[in-house]
């Protein structure tokens, strides 16, 4: 995880917000999220309200378990944030 990471444990999955300026700020970080995601082949679930973005990782075919797999793709996400 990379220094000053704000992600938690939460209920057996890795957590974070992110708050953006706008919906459309919040809108292409999801898009680029996303697109991150599917070439790990790791999708997050997540929820967007207006210009906030809550994304939890877990993985899904270990169990549900946090996995290597989540801290490599939270890592990605908080460069993706910077």
């Amino acid at each position: 995880m990379s220094a000053g990471s704000t992600w938690t444990e939460q209920d057996g999955a890795l957590e974070r917000t992110f708050v953006f300026a706008d919906f459309k700020e919040a809108f292409a970080f999801m898009v680029r999220v996303a697109e991150v995601a599917e070439r790990q082949g790791h999708h997050p679930d997540w929820r967007n309200s207006y210009n906030t973005v809550t994304i939890r990782l877990r993985t899904h075919d270990a169990g549900g378990a946090i996995t290597d797999k989540d801290h490599r793709l939270a890592t990605t996400i908080d460069r993706l944030h910077q």
